[in-house]
């Protein structure tokens, strides 16, 4: 497999070392994970699943009405909300009016309520090992609404949890550098970018998302 010093001196070449830099992210230690409020975590998950399918400026603009409609997050509020008034909310032209993505917001906080019985969301997103990070993304997906693609790995980049995220320009760098062929679908597929992402941390003494923000700017 192709060394990560390779993939940083093509990137390094498109952009300058500066440019290259300014642009990495560095991840929450999992003190600072533990740490983080609940109502941030539900905040950002919810940010992220409207985010989803529209322009990011969109959601960010209307983002404080969200926060004041859904009392900053608070995850027993927004748990106890009835139906009558999430179906309310779809008449409040501050928001973005999707119903799905609404009552999301709803069952998401029961399930940050349910992992309190496991030391919090915190604690839990903490304790998660970064060799199995694809694992992360799947039981994200599996214990709340509108997490599968791609959205359980950019919550997880939103909140500092080092992670990769399968965007199209990491696949393109990807396939470019050797390391798939095609789309890294299913299971094996990830698992297979998984490993070579271990390998190249390894390499690099980079976290999994510096290596990816580097790889997509290898090609882009």
């Amino acid at each position: 497999m192709v060394r990560f010093a390779e993939i940083e001196e093509a990137a390094i070449a498109r952009h300058g070392r500066p440019a290259v830099e300014a642009r990495l992210v560095t991840p929450r230690s999992p003190e600072e994970l533990r740490a983080l409020p609940e109502d941030r975590y539900l905040s950002a998950m919810s940010l992220r699943i409207f985010r989803a399918g529209l322009a990011h400026a969109l959601v960010d603009r209307k983002w404080p009405a969200f926060e004041e409609v859904f009392a900053g997050f608070d995850p027993d509020f927004c748990a106890a909300l009835p139906d009558e008034r999430i179906e309310e909310l779809l008449a409040d032209r501050r928001l973005i009016r999707n119903l799905p993505k609404l009552r999301a917001v709803r069952a998401n906080a029961r399930a940050i309520l349910e992992l309190r019985a496991e030391g919090g969301i915190g604690a839990w997103i903490a304790a998660w090992p970064e060799e199995d990070i694809v694992g992360s993304w799947d039981e994200l997906a599996r214990r709340f609404q509108q997490l599968g693609g791609n959205s359980a790995a950019h919550f997880l980049r939103m909140v500092g949890k080092d992670t990769f995220i399968l965007t199209d320009a990491v696949v393109r760098a990807l396939r470019q550098w050797g390391v798939v062929e095609g789309e890294p679908a299913g299971k094996p597929g990830r698992a297979a970018v998984q490993a070579a992402f271990l390998d190249w941390r390894k390499e690099a003494g980079r976290p999994l998302c510096q290596l990816s923000q580097i790889l997509a700017l290898s090609v882009d």
